[in-house]
């Protein structure tokens, strides 16, 4: 069976708490004798620290690496058929840290999923599982073909894209998140790809008042996502009798 590797306390707790299954656990003595929730899963092999080292190629495992069941991608055109669906686009986003930050916040606003293109960008790997705190256990993320296609196609009434840049002319401030959404953002120092910002309905900015001209990209998700669940929330029937 292929299997996959989950390290560090957070992947690995988050990992406890989702849908797939759990096959084999190391951790150090000193893991073993700090984590109580090590024992709702298989019974965990005690290692010295240079041998999780060792099998993940990283000693960022804080004492527990944990082998699973291979990481179950979502159905890319079902997130967008979602009722009121946010999306995050990441369009050749390649550094790990930055997929699991985005990832962690996404599932922090409740969005419904991430989408990420087949080519020239990082799939679920195990540093961004640990970059996203173990947040990809819980969010749906899916791989399309082609990023410009798959929003044309997704995107009408119900569902507008909106390509994130600085240079954008609408500001996020001005911008109508409150329906169903696809966030495209692209990746450091390239942005979101000519094509695919043209099949966006409009460019997003956000506002900066200091010198430097731009932010991360998961900074940037984190803003556009929860700016579109603050609008959201200040819009269901709720909220006017709160």
């Amino acid at each position: 069976m292929t299997r996959e590797v989950v390290y560090g306390r957070n992947a690995a707790r988050e990992l406890y708490r989702g849908p797939r299954e759990v096959l084999e656990v190391w951790v150090t003595e000193r893991a073993a004798a700090q984590i109580p929730w090590l024992e709702s899963g298989p019974k965990p092999h005690v290692k010295q620290e240079r041998v999780l080292s060792e099998a993940v190629g990283t000693r960022d495992h804080q004492g527990v690496v944990a082998w699973c069941e291979p990481f179950r991608y979502a159905d890319a055109w079902e997130l967008a058929g979602a009722e009121s669906p946010l999306l995050a686009c990441l369009d050749q986003v390649t550094d790990p840290h930055n997929l699991g930050a985005v990832v962690r916040s996404a599932e922090g606003a409740g969005a419904t999923g991430v989408v990420l293109p087949a080519h020239g960008a990082v799939r679920v790997t195990p540093a961004v599982s640990r970059a996203s705190a173990g947040a990809v256990e819980h969010m749906p993320i899916a791989v399309v073909p082609n990023l410009a296609r798959y929003l044309a196609d997704v995107k009408g009434r119900d569902l507008w894209a909106y390509a994130a840049d600085s240079e954008g002319t609408l500001s996020l401030w001005d911008a109508d998140l409150a329906g169903g959404v696809a966030l495209v953002l692209g990746a450091e120092g390239k942005g979101v790809r000519p094509l695919v910002r043209r099949t966006c309905d409009a460019v997003l900015s956000i506002p900066l008042a200091g010198k430097v001209g731009s932010l991360n990209v998961s900074v940037a998700a984190a803003l556009l996502l929860y700016e579109s669940r603050r609008q959201r929330l200040a819009r269901a029937p709720s909220a006017s009798h709160s």
